[in-house]
Protein backbone atom coordinates (compact mmCIF):
# COMPACT_ATOMS: atom_id res chain seq x y z
CA UNK A 1 0.00 0.00 0.00
CA UNK A 2 1.00 3.57 -0.44
CA UNK A 3 3.45 4.84 2.17
CA UNK A 4 4.81 7.77 0.14
CA UNK A 5 4.44 10.68 2.51
CA UNK A 6 3.59 10.86 6.20
CA UNK A 7 2.69 14.29 7.55
CA UNK A 8 3.09 14.74 11.31
CA UNK A 9 1.94 18.03 12.82
CA UNK A 10 2.56 18.50 16.54
CA UNK A 11 1.56 21.32 18.83
CA UNK A 12 4.44 23.03 20.61
CA UNK A 13 2.81 25.82 22.59
CA UNK A 14 1.38 28.32 20.13
CA UNK A 15 3.77 27.17 17.40
CA UNK A 16 3.56 24.12 15.18
CA UNK A 17 6.22 21.77 13.85
CA UNK A 18 5.58 20.30 10.43
CA UNK A 19 7.44 17.12 9.53
CA UNK A 20 7.14 15.34 6.21
CA UNK A 21 8.54 12.01 5.16
CA UNK A 22 8.89 11.74 1.39
CA UNK A 23 10.23 8.88 -0.75
CA UNK A 24 13.98 8.39 -0.91
CA UNK A 25 14.02 9.71 -4.49
CA UNK A 26 12.76 13.14 -3.32
CA UNK A 27 15.10 16.11 -3.67
CA UNK A 28 14.32 19.64 -2.54
CA UNK A 29 14.44 22.10 -5.42
CA UNK A 30 13.65 25.38 -3.64
CA UNK A 31 12.67 26.92 -0.31
CA UNK A 32 11.33 30.45 0.20
CA UNK A 33 10.15 31.77 3.56
CA UNK A 34 8.78 35.27 4.19
CA UNK A 35 7.54 36.97 7.36
CA UNK A 36 5.42 38.90 7.81
CA UNK A 37 3.56 38.12 4.62
CA UNK A 38 0.17 37.07 3.30
CA UNK A 39 -0.89 33.95 1.46
CA UNK A 40 -4.12 33.56 -0.52
CA UNK A 41 -4.93 29.89 -0.01
CA UNK A 42 -7.29 28.45 -2.64
CA UNK A 43 -10.52 27.11 -1.14
CA UNK A 44 -12.61 26.62 -4.28
CA UNK A 45 -12.37 25.76 -7.96
CA UNK A 46 -11.96 28.26 -10.78
CA UNK A 47 -15.29 29.88 -11.70
CA UNK A 48 -16.44 33.26 -12.97
CA UNK A 49 -12.89 34.32 -13.71
CA UNK A 50 -11.37 33.65 -10.29
CA UNK A 51 -10.40 31.09 -7.66
CA UNK A 52 -12.03 31.60 -4.22
CA UNK A 53 -9.39 32.02 -1.54
CA UNK A 54 -8.84 32.84 2.12
CA UNK A 55 -6.03 35.26 2.96
CA UNK A 56 -3.88 34.34 5.97
CA UNK A 57 -1.33 36.71 7.49
CA UNK A 58 1.86 35.82 9.34
CA UNK A 59 4.70 33.48 8.45
CA UNK A 60 4.60 31.97 4.95
CA UNK A 61 6.84 28.97 4.27
CA UNK A 62 7.14 27.55 0.80
CA UNK A 63 9.09 24.56 -0.50
CA UNK A 64 9.11 22.33 -3.55
CA UNK A 65 10.38 18.80 -3.99
CA UNK A 66 11.06 16.64 -7.01
CA UNK A 67 10.56 12.87 -6.93
CA UNK A 68 12.49 11.12 -9.70
CA UNK A 69 9.91 8.36 -9.88
CA UNK A 70 8.21 7.56 -13.22
CA UNK A 71 4.65 6.34 -13.42
CA UNK A 72 3.15 8.09 -10.38
CA UNK A 73 -0.19 9.86 -10.51
CA UNK A 74 -0.94 13.09 -8.62
CA UNK A 75 -3.50 11.22 -6.51
CA UNK A 76 -0.93 8.63 -5.44
CA UNK A 77 1.38 11.38 -4.26
CA UNK A 78 -1.37 13.39 -2.59
CA UNK A 79 -3.40 10.71 -0.83
CA UNK A 80 -1.11 10.16 2.19
CA UNK A 81 -0.69 13.91 2.69
CA UNK A 82 -4.41 14.52 2.65
CA UNK A 83 -5.03 11.71 5.12
CA UNK A 84 -2.51 13.16 7.55
CA UNK A 85 -3.98 16.65 7.29
CA UNK A 86 -7.30 15.22 8.41
CA UNK A 87 -5.61 13.18 11.13
CA UNK A 88 -3.94 16.30 12.48
CA UNK A 89 -7.27 18.09 12.80
CA UNK A 90 -7.14 20.28 9.71
CA UNK A 91 -10.42 20.86 7.92
CA UNK A 92 -10.10 20.26 4.18
CA UNK A 93 -11.37 23.35 2.39
CA UNK A 94 -10.41 22.27 -1.13
CA UNK A 95 -9.67 18.91 -2.72
CA UNK A 96 -9.62 18.85 -6.51
CA UNK A 97 -7.76 17.42 -9.48
CA UNK A 98 -6.72 19.20 -12.67
CA UNK A 99 -9.96 19.19 -14.64
CA UNK A 100 -12.26 19.71 -11.68
CA UNK A 101 -10.02 22.50 -10.33
CA UNK A 102 -10.19 24.41 -13.60
CA UNK A 103 -7.13 23.23 -15.55
CA UNK A 104 -4.99 26.07 -16.99
CA UNK A 105 -7.07 28.88 -15.44
CA UNK A 106 -6.83 27.45 -11.93
CA UNK A 107 -3.10 26.78 -12.12
CA UNK A 108 -2.31 30.37 -13.10
CA UNK A 109 -4.65 31.86 -10.50
CA UNK A 110 -2.88 30.30 -7.51
CA UNK A 111 0.58 30.88 -6.07
CA UNK A 112 3.12 28.51 -7.55
CA UNK A 113 6.87 28.49 -7.16
CA UNK A 114 8.53 29.18 -10.53
CA UNK A 115 9.99 26.57 -12.83
CA UNK A 116 12.13 24.66 -13.18
CA UNK A 117 12.03 24.25 -9.39
CA UNK A 118 8.31 23.49 -9.40
CA UNK A 119 6.67 21.83 -12.39
CA UNK A 120 2.90 21.87 -12.84
CA UNK A 121 1.44 19.72 -15.59
CA UNK A 122 -1.89 21.44 -16.31
CA UNK A 123 -3.45 18.06 -17.12
CA UNK A 124 -2.04 16.15 -14.13
CA UNK A 125 -2.12 17.91 -10.78
CA UNK A 126 -3.96 17.64 -7.47
CA UNK A 127 -4.50 20.36 -4.88
CA UNK A 128 -5.57 20.11 -1.23
CA UNK A 129 -5.95 23.01 1.20
CA UNK A 130 -6.37 22.31 4.90
CA UNK A 131 -7.19 24.96 7.49
CA UNK A 132 -7.32 25.50 11.23
CA UNK A 133 -9.55 28.15 12.75
CA UNK A 134 -9.44 30.20 15.95
CA UNK A 135 -12.22 32.46 17.10
CA UNK A 136 -14.25 31.68 14.02
CA UNK A 137 -11.47 32.85 11.69
CA UNK A 138 -8.98 30.83 9.68
CA UNK A 139 -5.63 31.22 11.43
CA UNK A 140 -3.45 28.64 9.69
CA UNK A 141 -3.48 26.96 6.29
CA UNK A 142 -1.51 24.32 4.44
CA UNK A 143 -1.87 24.06 0.67
CA UNK A 144 -0.38 21.00 -0.98
CA UNK A 145 0.10 20.76 -4.74
CA UNK A 146 1.21 17.54 -6.44
CA UNK A 147 1.91 17.24 -10.15
CA UNK A 148 3.42 14.53 -12.32
CA UNK A 149 5.10 14.03 -15.67
CA UNK A 150 6.17 10.85 -17.43
CA UNK A 151 9.44 10.71 -15.50
CA UNK A 152 8.96 12.47 -12.19
CA UNK A 153 6.60 14.01 -9.64
CA UNK A 154 6.66 17.36 -7.87
CA UNK A 155 5.25 18.43 -4.50
CA UNK A 156 4.78 22.02 -3.37
CA UNK A 157 4.03 22.83 0.27
CA UNK A 158 2.85 26.26 1.41
CA UNK A 159 2.28 26.65 5.16
CA UNK A 160 0.98 30.00 6.42
CA UNK A 161 -0.14 31.48 9.72
CA UNK A 162 1.34 32.48 13.07
CA UNK A 163 3.91 29.70 13.05
CA UNK A 164 6.36 31.18 15.53
CA UNK A 165 9.72 29.46 15.75
CA UNK A 166 8.47 26.09 14.55
CA UNK A 167 10.61 24.53 11.84
CA UNK A 168 9.60 22.28 8.97
CA UNK A 169 11.75 19.19 8.50
CA UNK A 170 11.47 16.74 5.66
CA UNK A 171 13.02 13.30 5.63
CA UNK A 172 13.44 11.28 2.46
CA UNK A 173 13.12 7.77 3.81
CA UNK A 174 9.65 6.53 2.85
CA UNK A 175 8.92 3.86 0.28
CA UNK A 176 7.55 4.83 -3.10
CA UNK A 177 3.84 4.47 -3.85
CA UNK A 178 3.00 1.33 -5.74
CA UNK A 179 2.13 2.04 -9.37
CA UNK A 180 0.46 0.07 -12.10
CA UNK A 181 2.01 0.97 -15.41
CA UNK A 182 1.30 0.00 -18.99
CA UNK A 183 4.37 -0.22 -21.13
CA UNK A 184 4.26 2.31 -23.95
CA UNK A 185 5.37 -0.33 -26.44
CA UNK A 186 2.31 -2.41 -25.60
CA UNK A 187 -0.17 0.45 -25.89
CA UNK A 188 -1.29 2.06 -29.11
CA UNK A 189 -1.45 5.79 -29.74
CA UNK A 190 -5.25 6.02 -29.48
CA UNK A 191 -5.42 3.91 -26.30
CA UNK A 192 -2.71 5.98 -24.63
CA UNK A 193 -4.38 9.25 -25.63
CA UNK A 194 -7.75 8.11 -24.29
CA UNK A 195 -6.20 6.80 -21.06
CA UNK A 196 -4.08 9.87 -20.26
CA UNK A 197 -6.10 12.58 -21.99
CA UNK A 198 -2.91 13.94 -23.58
CA UNK A 199 0.28 12.75 -25.25
CA UNK A 200 3.39 14.18 -26.88
CA UNK A 201 3.72 14.13 -30.66
CA UNK A 202 7.31 13.05 -30.25
CA UNK A 203 8.45 12.61 -33.85
CA UNK A 204 7.73 16.12 -35.15
CA UNK A 205 10.54 18.09 -36.78
CA UNK A 206 10.60 21.86 -37.20
CA UNK A 207 12.90 23.68 -39.61
CA UNK A 208 15.95 25.20 -37.91
CA UNK A 209 15.17 28.69 -36.61
CA UNK A 210 11.60 28.35 -37.82
CA UNK A 211 8.14 27.62 -36.49
CA UNK A 212 7.20 25.76 -39.68
CA UNK A 213 6.66 22.02 -39.39
CA UNK A 214 9.15 20.06 -41.50
CA UNK A 215 8.07 18.49 -44.79
CA UNK A 216 8.30 14.89 -43.65
CA UNK A 217 5.53 12.39 -43.02
CA UNK A 218 5.11 12.02 -39.27
CA UNK A 219 3.70 8.83 -37.81
CA UNK A 220 2.12 10.56 -34.82
CA UNK A 221 0.18 12.92 -37.11
CA UNK A 222 -1.10 9.98 -39.14
CA UNK A 223 -2.14 8.27 -35.92
CA UNK A 224 -3.79 11.43 -34.64
CA UNK A 225 -5.66 11.93 -37.90
CA UNK A 226 -6.88 8.32 -37.73
CA UNK A 227 -7.96 8.92 -34.13
CA UNK A 228 -9.94 12.01 -35.14
CA UNK A 229 -11.66 10.03 -37.89
CA UNK A 230 -12.54 7.23 -35.45
CA UNK A 231 -13.78 9.77 -32.88
CA UNK A 232 -15.84 12.16 -35.06
CA UNK A 233 -17.16 14.26 -32.16
CA UNK A 234 -13.89 14.64 -30.24
CA UNK A 235 -12.24 18.05 -29.90
CA UNK A 236 -8.54 18.50 -29.21
CA UNK A 237 -6.03 21.19 -28.37
CA UNK A 238 -2.54 21.23 -29.81
CA UNK A 239 -0.24 22.84 -27.25
CA UNK A 240 3.29 23.95 -28.05
CA UNK A 241 6.10 24.05 -25.46
CA UNK A 242 9.67 25.38 -25.42
CA UNK A 243 12.77 25.26 -23.27
CA UNK A 244 13.80 28.22 -21.09
CA UNK A 245 16.19 29.85 -23.57
CA UNK A 246 14.89 33.39 -24.16
CA UNK A 247 12.07 35.38 -22.59
CA UNK A 248 8.61 34.15 -21.72
CA UNK A 249 6.61 36.16 -24.26
CA UNK A 250 8.79 35.20 -27.27
CA UNK A 251 8.68 31.56 -26.19
CA UNK A 252 4.91 31.62 -25.87
CA UNK A 253 4.70 33.11 -29.38
CA UNK A 254 7.05 30.45 -30.78
CA UNK A 255 5.24 27.58 -29.09
CA UNK A 256 1.86 28.85 -30.26
CA UNK A 257 3.10 29.24 -33.83
CA UNK A 258 4.43 25.68 -33.85
CA UNK A 259 1.13 24.33 -32.52
CA UNK A 260 -0.70 26.24 -35.25
CA UNK A 261 1.66 24.81 -37.86
CA UNK A 262 0.77 21.29 -36.71
CA UNK A 263 -2.93 22.17 -36.77
CA UNK A 264 -2.64 23.49 -40.32
CA UNK A 265 -0.89 20.30 -41.47
CA UNK A 266 -3.76 18.23 -40.07
CA UNK A 267 -6.22 20.43 -41.96
CA UNK A 268 -4.34 20.53 -45.26
CA UNK A 269 -3.05 16.97 -45.50
CA UNK A 270 -5.46 14.91 -43.43
CA UNK A 271 -8.65 16.94 -43.89
CA UNK A 272 -9.33 17.20 -40.15
CA UNK A 273 -12.08 19.74 -39.42
CA UNK A 274 -10.49 23.00 -38.24
CA UNK A 275 -13.34 23.66 -35.81
CA UNK A 276 -12.39 20.54 -33.85
CA UNK A 277 -8.85 21.75 -33.08
CA UNK A 278 -7.49 24.59 -30.94
CA UNK A 279 -3.82 25.59 -31.00
CA UNK A 280 -2.07 27.35 -28.11
CA UNK A 281 1.39 27.83 -26.68
CA UNK A 282 2.71 27.52 -23.13
CA UNK A 283 6.29 28.63 -23.74
CA UNK A 284 8.50 27.24 -20.98
CA UNK A 285 5.79 27.14 -18.28
CA UNK A 286 5.08 23.40 -18.41
CA UNK A 287 8.36 21.43 -18.70
CA UNK A 288 8.52 17.65 -18.59
CA UNK A 289 12.25 17.55 -17.83
CA UNK A 290 14.98 19.71 -16.35
CA UNK A 291 15.99 22.73 -18.42
CA UNK A 292 19.43 22.61 -16.76
CA UNK A 293 20.54 19.86 -19.16
CA UNK A 294 20.51 19.71 -22.97
CA UNK A 295 18.60 16.42 -23.00
CA UNK A 296 15.92 17.99 -20.81
CA UNK A 297 15.71 21.12 -22.97
CA UNK A 298 15.28 18.93 -26.05
CA UNK A 299 12.44 17.00 -24.38
CA UNK A 300 10.74 20.24 -23.37
CA UNK A 301 10.64 21.52 -26.97
CA UNK A 302 7.53 19.66 -28.02
CA UNK A 303 3.91 19.78 -29.20
CA UNK A 304 1.29 17.86 -27.23
CA UNK A 305 -2.24 16.88 -28.13
CA UNK A 306 -4.81 17.31 -25.34
CA UNK A 307 -8.33 15.89 -25.41
CA UNK A 308 -11.00 18.54 -24.80
CA UNK A 309 -14.05 16.28 -24.93
CA UNK A 310 -16.85 15.58 -27.36
CA UNK A 311 -18.88 18.22 -29.14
Amino acid sequence: MIRAAALLIMLAGPAMALDFTLPATARQTVERNTSPDTFAAPIGVYADGKVPSVVVEGDVRRSAWRLDSPGLTPFQVMRPLRAQLLEAGFEVKLDCAAKTCGDFDFRFAIETLPGPNMYVNIRAFHVVTGARSAGGKVSEVITLLASTSATSAYVQIIHAGNLGVAQETIETTADLPLTIQTAATEEGFAARLLRLGHTVLDDLDFDVGSTDLGPGTFETLEQLAAFMTAQPTMRIALVGHTDTVGGLEPNIAISRARARSVRQRLIDVYDVDADRMDAEGMGYLSPIASNLEEAGRTANRRVEVVLLGSE
